[in-house]
This record gives C-alpha cells, structure tokens and sequence, in this order.
C-alpha cells in the first residue's frame, strides 16, 4: 500500500542520527530565582517542533507547580553540542536539555548530570518500566541511568517514490524484501531494482550499457555517509560490528564487506548520489527524494514528518533490505537530563519527574513529529499516522524480527568521529580503498578512546 501526498500541519524537521535541526530561540543559561521564591527554569532541544510541544507540556506543569515556570529554547543541531561543551565547562548550562546517547556519557563520568536512580530512589524500578527499554539502557552507565526517555525513533525503513516505482514498471511489493549480498551476485536482488530505478538524462538506465553515470537525473537509492540510516544497519545485516564497548571495530571482515558493498553502490553501480555531495550535506539525499529525483529513501521515524509535509506525490514506506543475517536496524533515542550544578535544584528535580510522566511527555508525539520514549505516550504518535492512513509498521517490525546493532556509545565517540571522519570521506569518493580506509579510520578512532 501506498500513501498519496499527505498535507498537514506537521513541522519540516531535519535529523542527523535523531538530532533534528532548530533555530534558535535564544540563549537563556541557568534559571533562577525571583524575590517572591518563584522559580525559572531552562530547558533546551535542538527541534524547533520539540520546542513547541515542550512549551504546551510545560504549560500544564506550571498550572500544576505555579511556582516554577519553564522557559523553552532551541539551539541548531550543527551548534547544539559545542555550545553544550563551552556552557557546562562555564557552570551555565541548561537546568534541563536533550541529549544523545553518544554525547551524555562524559558528562556522567564528570557529575555533570543527575542520577536517575537515585532521583526516584525506591521508586525507580516500577518507573523505568514505563519508560522504552531500548532508550533507557542507551542512557545507562555501570547500572545507573543519567536520562529519562524522551524521544524514541524506532527502525530503519525504506521510503519510496510509488510514480517513480510505476515508471519503471514496478511495484511496492517488488521492493519489499530486498535482499544484498557483499559482492553482489545471484543471491542479491538490491542492486538489479536499484539500477532499474536509477536513470540517465537520455532515458537509459543503469543497467543499460549505455547508461551514461556523468548525467543522472534520477537515483534508485540514498548509500551515503549516513551512520543511523545506511552504514549500522549494513554492517548488523551481515553480521559485522562497529563497536566493542568502547572501542571501534571497522577492520571486522563483515564489516569491511558491508562497507565495501556501500562504496560500490555509488562508485560502481552509480545507484546513490556521489559522496561529493553527501559527505558534506547530509540533507542532500533526503531533498533529492523529496524533490521526486530519488526513488528509494532509506530512513528512520524521524523524517517522517518531512515527507508528509513535503512529498508531492505518491509514496509509501516498506522494509529495508535484508543482509545474510537478515534486516538488522539500529534503534536510536534522545533523553533529557538534569543539570547536577543546577541553581534550582529541587525544581529542576521536579521537572525531570513531570518529563517521565505519559502527561509530560505526550506532547512532543501528539502531532507525530517524535515517537515518545514514554511507553503509554506513544499511543497519540501511532493514533495520529492513522488519521493520515500511513502504515509506520515497517519501522517496528524491523525491531521485532530480528537483533538491532547498538547505537554508538562512549565518551569520547564524538572526538573519535571527527578522527575518522576524513578518512570516511575519501573513502565515500572511491579515493582510498575501503580495506585500507577503515584500517587507518580504526587506528585513529581508537587512539582517541583508548
């Protein structure tokens, strides 16, 4: 099944492994404290749709607590943990702020958040159950949890183009189940309906001899550098890892092949855009599909939201494809935390229990823009994609028929990225080769956590 072009009041987001782009609403640090004893808290997202839901949750909180009020802002994705750095290091962080799970670790290890367990002390057991387990052991170090759950973005899915589909003359079950093989072969059945969907100014098609690569004007598919979306679920569905605890693994055989078959897909077979425009914008595959240039998306939940509102045509989701260990995703999430230096720190307290809460945290999925890590919140999410007859199975079932490769995790993954992260981009643009590539990516990510 399809969906036809859906028009809704939804918010454009722009994610980045569940980091959604924003504007920011300026900068107000850590609340304070009046002379009449009222209290004013900061509570920072990088969504500006988020903002908007936090600000509705926060309303009901302070007609609950009129002595505490809740100032909401949203800082860029692309300034979001910089400045995150700089304000904590300067004692004048957020009293609440989102967080991913491959940033909160050194800020635990530092004492900069509060503890979770010790927050809700006996209660804390009964409460985390009601919380999406995935997320929660995300947010957990040596057995204490430093976030409440907040957003969940379930699996990856594919995305597609039904007119683009019916063009080549095919359909949504045609696509649904794809199989890849490293190497390619008979066993692989991605790359035959990727270079059908993939075509040339001429007309011509990839798999056409003729097939002209210097002018494409339609890709079958989005392989990129995209770690959520495209290379974890690639290296889970052949078996390989990325990481062991902390530290990296890229030079695991099953991980170099899925790497290499990722290459391939856009240096070989010319089914993806060239890394020349995705290493550097990692919304370009996204626009290209929504522009109706692309016709596969492989994606997570979180845009969703971007292709109802900006679709203009036909399309669906359906199942991402299987590797030899089968369709293997990552499931990713966002928890807000505590500030442990917070000036109000009582009222700040109370506000992490009201966000744990389905009341507190129902709005950010009311509109469906972010599937809350609230387990009896999520209803309103799954309530309001049916009002728009979108199937978001896919992204669920993935979950449920087979293991998920853990999101990255460690203090140092951030610094470890920007140390492999030019070695990845010569190897997107076929300038080194892959073997080779993530053998020095490993060495130099390591050096960093290690």
């Amino acid at each position: 099944m399809f969906k036809k072009r859906i028009l809704t009041a939804v918010s454009v987001l722009a994610i980045a492994g569940l980091g959604l782009a924003a504007c920011s609403s300026g900068d107000t640090g850590n609340g304070g404290t009046d002379a009449d004893g009222a209290v004013t808290l900061t509570f920072r997202t990088w969504d500006t749709n988020a903002q908007a839901a936090y600000e509705k949750s926060f309303e009901e909180f302070t007609k609950q607590n009129p002595d505490i009020t809740v100032n909401v802002e949203s800082i860029p994705w692309g300034d979001y943990f910089t400045k995150l750095r700089t304000d904590v290091a300067g004692n004048s962080a957020a009293d609440l702020y989102w967080i991913n799970a491959s940033s909160y670790k050194a800020y635990a290890q530092a004492g900069s958040l509060v503890d979770i367990n010790e927050l809700y002390g006996a209660d804390f057991e009964a409460t985390q159950a009601e919380w999406a387990p995935g997320v929660v052991d995300q947010f957990t170090n040596d057995g204490t949890l430093y976030g409440i759950p907040q957003a969940s973005d379930g699996g990856i899915a594919l995305y597609y183009n039904a007119e683009l589909l019916k063009a080549a003359g095919m359909t949504p079950e045609d696509i649904s189940g794809l199989t890849w093989a490293p190497g390619g072969g008979d066993k692989d059945t991605l790359i035959k309906a990727l270079q059908k969907l993939t075509v040339d100014k001429a007309g011509k098609t990839a798999d056409d001899a003729t097939f002209d690569a210097k002018s494409i004007q339609q890709y079958g598919y989005n392989a990129a550098q995209d770690l959520q979306a495209i290379y974890l679920p690639y290296i889970g569905s052949n078996g390989g890892t990325f990481q062991d605890g902390d530290k990296f693994t890229l030079t695991d055989p099953k991980t170099v092949e899925a790497y290499q078959y990722i290459v391939d897909l856009i240096n070989e077979y010319h089914v993806a855009p060239s890394a020349a425009d995705t290493n550097t914008n990692g919304d370009f595959s996204r626009d290209q599909f929504l522009q109706g240039n692309m016709a596969t998306f492989q994606s997570g939940l979180y845009n969703l939201a971007n292709v109802a509102d900006s679709a203009k045509f036909d399309w669906g989701v359906t199942m991402l494809p299987e590797g030899p260990a089968g369709a293997v995703s990552v499931s990713n999430g966002v928890a807000v935390v505590g500030n442990a230096d917070s000036k109000n720190a009582a009222a700040t307290e109370k506000a992490l229990k009201w966000l744990g809460t389905t009341e507190g945290n129902s709005p950010i999925g009311a509109d469906g823009a972010n599937l809350p890590g609230v387990l009896a919140a999520q209803q309103g999410y799954q309530d309001f994609w049916k009002t728009q007859d979108v199937d978001i199975q896919p992204f669920f079932k993935v979950l449920e028929d087979n293991d998920t490769i853990p999101a990255p995790v460690g203090a140092n993954f951030g610094a470890a990225s920007e140390a492999f992260g030019p070695i990845f981009s010569e190897m997107f643009l076929g300038q080194k080769p892959v073997p080779e590539a993530l053998k020095q990516a490993n060495e130099a990510a390591n050096a960093v956590v290690e």
